[in-house]
């Protein structure tokens, strides 16, 4: 739960950066943004994983640890996908919003923070939430990079214990038990928003 939450955090902060990138009227902002996202959704989860861990000590010098580049790995490709989801949310605003804030004279930032991004956030919460289970059933991928987490102690328990159908069985459940969780809590925090009533409708 720690790396997911860790990793959301971090994937949801560069993707909202990345979309304000790709809705830049700059366009070398734009093409840099774009090339974000692309790069980083054509990567496969399990490649980002193990390239970070080993790859960035020979390329960049920089050696993390299991977690820490756990972390790193689930949030640059996460974040593409964040990125797309919130540039569609900043777009579904109407376009009278952003000029009902011009003829107030909001500057850009406070038009963002006051006006677009919280009606924004309000469209985009249920594949926010999406992403979030998605984030946590990929994070049994660090494993291969030795973080000991619900699969790879599984994995050690098959070993010593010799008992595969069982234990693996039981980690079902356990990924099972902890995305129905976080499935409710998002729905509650939808329907605190009236998310879900108004999708309803």
């Amino acid at each position: 739960m720690l790396l997911s939450v860790c990793a959301i955090l971090l994937s949801v902060t560069a993707g909202l950066v990345v979309s304000l990138l790709c809705l830049s009227k700059n366009s070398f902002l734009r093409t840099v943004g774009r090339i974000y996202v692309e790069g980083f959704r054509a990567i496969p989860m399990l490649v980002m994983v193990l390239w970070v861990y080993y790859g960035l000590p020979v390329v960049l010098g920089i050696e993390l640890g299991v977690f820490a580049a756990g972390v790193v790995a689930l949030a640059l490709c996460d974040s593409a996908f964040q990125a797309e989801i919130f540039r569609a949310g900043i777009q579904s605003i109407d376009q009278g919003q952003h000029e009902a804030c011009e003829s107030i004279g909001l500057n850009w930032r406070d038009k963002m923070r006051f006006v677009i991004l919280p009606q924004a956030i309000r469209r985009i919460l249920p594949p926010l939430g999406n992403q979030f289970v998605y984030m946590l059933k990929t994070s049994s991928l660090v494993s291969i990079i030795g973080l000991t987490e619900l699969t790879r102690k599984a994995n050690e328990l098959v070993v010593t214990e010799y008992r595969p159908l069982e234990i693996y069985t039981v980690l079902i459940l356990e990924y099972l038990v902890l995305i129905l969780i976080v499935s409710f809590l998002v729905r509650s925090l939808e329907q605190r928003m009236g998310v879900s009533d108004r999708r309803s409708v």
